[in-house]
């Protein structure tokens, strides 16, 4: 009888299966979110690096002087 109660008392081998795929899954899917948060901040980081990008006035005169327009 006391063996009876202790195999009711543990997991079986199926729920074994399905805690190990449980936590396969999820170090899965929190490796995919770090990954996106880690590409959003490297794209969010060029996305100001090119905003803030100043152009050099003297590029755009020389621009305007091949077209033939007057400088500004």
């Amino acid at each position: 009888m006391t063996t009876a109660t202790l195999r009711l008392v543990g997991p079986t081998a199926f729920e074994r299966l399905l805690q190990r795929l449980a936590r396969t899954l999820s170090r899965h899917v929190e490796r995919r979110i770090a990954h996106r948060a880690r590409r959003r901040e490297i794209t969010l980081d060029l996305l100001r690096e090119q905003q803030t990008r100043r152009h050099d006035p003297t590029a755009v005169d020389h621009a305007l002087a091949q077209l033939g327009l007057p400088r500004r």
